[in-house]
Formats: structure tokens, sequence, C-alpha cells
């Protein structure tokens, strides 16, 4: 990981106003790329001069947004609070400045107005009901975005699976190796595969607590990766593993592995059956899934509210009382159900109005769909010069320059990497469709959000609360939350609408609750 933080200060005239500015890329990939840390920074500079912005302060970080917590972002935002004189925050574009909620809320708190470059946008607590509603939407599709990379990457995980292939690292007693036709594959490791197999015929006997099973492996000399001796808890997870047996389970699915196996199915089950006997349980009984559990603290004492199974069949909550004794009354949970319902029915709004407001974001979001298509040729370029070096390296083994190893060992390689390139393109060119659709389906998600509450299963309904709200809390029978953004600009709108249309008063121009006075968001030229 890479982090770099360059400081620019200077004395600001009386005209001029103080800002900072902030590049981030995502991985030390893009920053060789054309998403360049420089590019960047020149950029916000140009910006800055055009504009009489002097530059306090300088922060770049090289790191992967999709934790908070990225080091030279809480440095900018600790100098922020600190500097009283500087207000304005220099970037990009919205994705590169924050891909999570937690980063937004940091943000909004500082009252800070935020200047993105290259999406012409420029954002504050001034900025009006449609600029809050629209920064909230992309500060939620940056987020899809990157969840959809992380659902496509398990995703690729799960079709290799499928194809009997072993999708991560090699676990103890195999090694990574790539097969002849360029797959990733695992295979015994010469070392520690035979120590691995006589583990389980030890444990096998029953004869053998894990501490001696353990205690034999290390006098066999199985070690860990990193070299150092097993410890009891390995042992365990190692006898525990299915894949050594052929099989493996992945995702909560077992799969007919085409690796070699290290033991017998027969003796792996056997093995099975005496760890449980040891252990003296069997499968685990699944828990309980309760619809509520984690989302909601107690009004009085700010502790959580749990779920309780009454007379096996009725569903309770209560605080926990960690605090000390509390008051606040046992509840029922169909009782939260119907006030979450009744929460998230302010968000409803009409297929029109949807329409209306997801055309608008297609329309403002041009500049991610380029930036695509940028990449796509980028990536294209590059798999044909892979391809021109396969085909120039084949001539030359006609012609007796290069030998068949050394031309089938490089072109192998090549090969791989264009295989790589190909998935990345894919992937721009999925996002490239789908990332102004992932905002359209926000939108659709806040209209339906209560029809699909009263529809899904315990752990679905919490999925959902904690993609909406926040900050709920039980006191007295009554329940509060806060919508997250953007859907809590959605159900003012909402809600407001609702209340002209039921007094007479709604108008037909569906921009006027979106637009409601003039623009306070002055745009300057990029």
């Amino acid at each position: 990981m890479t982090r770099r933080r360059t400081s620019q200060t200077s004395r600001a005239s009386p005209d001029e106003r103080q800002a900072v500015v902030y590049a981030r890329v995502s991985s030390k990939e893009q920053e060789k790329e054309g998403y360049s840390i420089p590019a960047q920074l020149e950029l916000l500079r140009r910006y800055a001069s055009q504009h009489s912005l002097t530059v306090a302060s300088e922060f770049v970080d090289v790191e992967t947004a999709k934790q908070s917590g990225r080091v030279q972002f809480g440095e900018m935002l600790a100098f922020l609070e600190s500097a009283a004189d500087c207000r304005i925050v220099l970037v990009e574009k919205t994705d590169r400045l924050s891909r999570n909620l937690k980063d937004c809320v940091a943000l909004d708190e500082l009252d800070l107005e935020l200047h993105f470059v290259k999406e012409n946008f420029v954002y504050s607590r001034l900025s009006r009901s449609s600029e809050k509603f629209f920064y909230g939407i992309r500060v939620l599709m940056a987020k899809q975005y990157i969840d959809n990379l992380a659902e496509e990457t398990s995703k690729g995980m799960r079709e290799k699976a499928s194809q009997g292939l072993w999708p991560s690292y090699a676990p103890l007693g195999y090694c990574n190796a790539v097969s002849a036709a360029g797959r990733k594959v695992i295979e015994p490791d010469p070392e520690r595969a035979p120590v691995v197999a006589k583990l389980f015929e030890w444990c096998a006997t029953g004869e053998y607590s894990l501490r001696q099973l353990a205690d034999k492996a290390r006098s066999a000399g199985l070690t860990s990766r990193q070299g150092s001796l097993v410890r009891t808890s390995n042992v365990h997870r190692v006898l525990r593993k299915r894949i050594y047996s052929g099989d493996f389970d992945w995702d909560g699915d077992s799969y007919r592995g085409s690796h070699a196996p290290l033991v017998s199915r027969e003796l792996w089950d056997k093995a099975q059956r005496v760890l449980d006997a040891h252990s003296g349980s069997g499968p685990r009984k699944r828990k309980r899934e309760f619809a509520f559990s984690g989302l909601i603290k107690c009004g009085h004492c700010g502790c959580s509210l749990v779920g309780e199974i009454k007379k096996e069949r009725y569903v309770y909550y209560h605080c926990t009382g960690h605090k000390g004794k509390c008051g606040e009354r046992y509840t029922r949970e169909e009782v939260l159900e119907e006030r979450f319902g009744e929460l998230l029915n302010q968000l409803h709004i009409d297929d029109e109005r949807v329409e209306w407001i997801a055309e608008a974001l297609r329309r403002s979001h041009k500049d991610k769909k380029r930036h695509h298509e940028e990449a796509i040729l980028r990536l294209q370029s590059r798999y044909n010069r892979l391809q021109k070096r396969i085909e120039a390296m084949y001539v030359d083994k006609l012609d007796g320059r290069v030998d068949d190893e050394f031309f089938k060992r490089k072109s192998e390689k090549w090969r791989i990497e264009q295989d790589r390139v190909q998935l990345d393109t894919g992937r721009h060119q999925a996002a490239s469709e789908a990332y102004i659709e992932e905002g359209v389906r926000i939108l659709e998600l806040a209209a339906r959000a209560h029809e699909l509450f009263i529809q899904q299963d315990p752990r679905e309904k919490r999925r959902l609360l904690s993609f909406l709200v926040s900050n709920c809390t039980w006191a007295n029978s009554e329940l509060s939350a806060e919508f997250r953004q953007p859907f809590d600009m959605l159900a003012v709108a909402a809600t407001s609408h609702r209340e002209k249309k039921a007094a007479g008063l709604a108008s037909d121009d569906l921009s006027a609750i979106w637009y409601p006075r003039q623009d306070s968001n002055l745009r300057h030229p990029v």
C-alpha cells in the first residue's frame, strides 16, 4: 500500500479563499495507468488558480476506499477541523473523495464546500434540495460500484469453484500452480502433503487428542506457510477442511474438486466422526434470525435492543440493560415491523416521478460513461500489443531464432495476461452500461421499499433497513430513525408532494419540488 502527502502552504491574500486538494487512486495498478496522481493534482491546482483559491495543503492516498479510515483522508479531516479559515475541498470527482456513507457523514459534519472539478459540481449546505439529492445518489452509486466489483470477483470465484477448481490460496499441504492450459490450480506440496495425509490417519484411529495430534505433526516437521511450526488450532482447521478428500466447500456450497486428494473420502469422514465425538457435538443448530437485531438502540440508556423467543413462537425485543436496569418494556416484533413499515412508506413515489428523476440522473453522469470507454480503449490496445508479441515470437520460432521451450514459456505468460485484460475489459463494459442504472435501481428501491420490506424474510428485512436508515432508537413505544442520504431528501420531497396533493395544491410540473428556488450552487467552467 502506498500513501503519500505533499504540502503546499502559501499566504492567502485578502481576496483569496483557502482550499485543500485531495487526490486518490484505488490501487497501485491505477496509479501506473491513466488515473495517475500527478494528473489529478495538475487538474486541481489549475482549477484553484483559475478561481483564485489558495491551496493550503495537498493530501494523496493510494489505497482502496472500501473501508473508511484512509490515512491521508483522515489527516485531511483533522486539518480541516483545526483550520477554521479553510472550508473548501478540491477533488477530481465524487468517487475519488467518498465511496462509503461514513466518509460522507464525516465530511458533511464539517460544513465544507466540495468542488468536484471533472463533474463541474459544487456541493455545500447552501445547495438546493435537488443538488443535495443528486450528491447523495452519487455517493450511493460509488458505494454500489465497488460493492458490485466485489460481487463480480466473488461471482468469478464461485464460477471457478463450479468447475472443480479451488479459487483461492492453496491450503496447507497444497501449493498454487499453473496448469498446461494456463489455469490457476493447486497441486500437492511435496514436503507437507505426506504429513497432512498421515495426520488424518492418526486422527481416524481415535487414539489421540488434538494436542497430541499437533505434537505428532510438529515432530514430523509440518510447518505453516510462514515456516513456523503448526499450532493445535492449525491442526484442527486442517482436519476439518473437506478439500483434502478431493471435494471442497466454498461460499456455503460443496463441490467435487479436480485436484488430487491427499486422503480418501472414507478416511476424511471417519476423522470427522472422531472429531465430533471428542468435542461432544455434531453439526450446530442454526440460530434464529431476528429481523431487527443490531439495528435499534434503547432511547433511554443507549443499549441495544435484542430479540428473544417467548413460548417457543413469539418474538419480543428488549433492552440488554448493560448499563443498569432499564424501564423500557418488552415489545413484540410485529409492533416494530409495523413502525418500520410506516417509516418506509414515506419514500413512496409514483412511477412517473421515478422516471423523471432517473432521466435527470442519466444526463448528469455522461462523464462516468466516458471514463469507462477510455479505459476499454486502453485495455484493447494493451491486448493487441500482447497479441503482436505472440505472433512475432511465433515467426522467430519458425525461423529458428528462439527454441520451442522459450516460445511456450513466454507465449503462455502473455496469454495469461491477455485473459486478465479481457476480464478487466468485461468489467468496464458492464460498468459502463450498469453504472447509471445502479442509480436508477436505487430510486426504484426507494419507491418499492415498503412493499419489499413486508415481503422479505427477517435477514433481508435487516439488510434493507441497514441500507435505508440509521440512528434507530426505541423509547416509550415510539420509533425514531433517520433516512440515509439521498433517501432523506427523497422522503422530504415525497411527503411534501403528497401533502400538497391532498390539499389540492400539487403541481403537474414534476420539477417544481426539486427546483423550488434559484440555484445557490454556482458552477464555474472547468
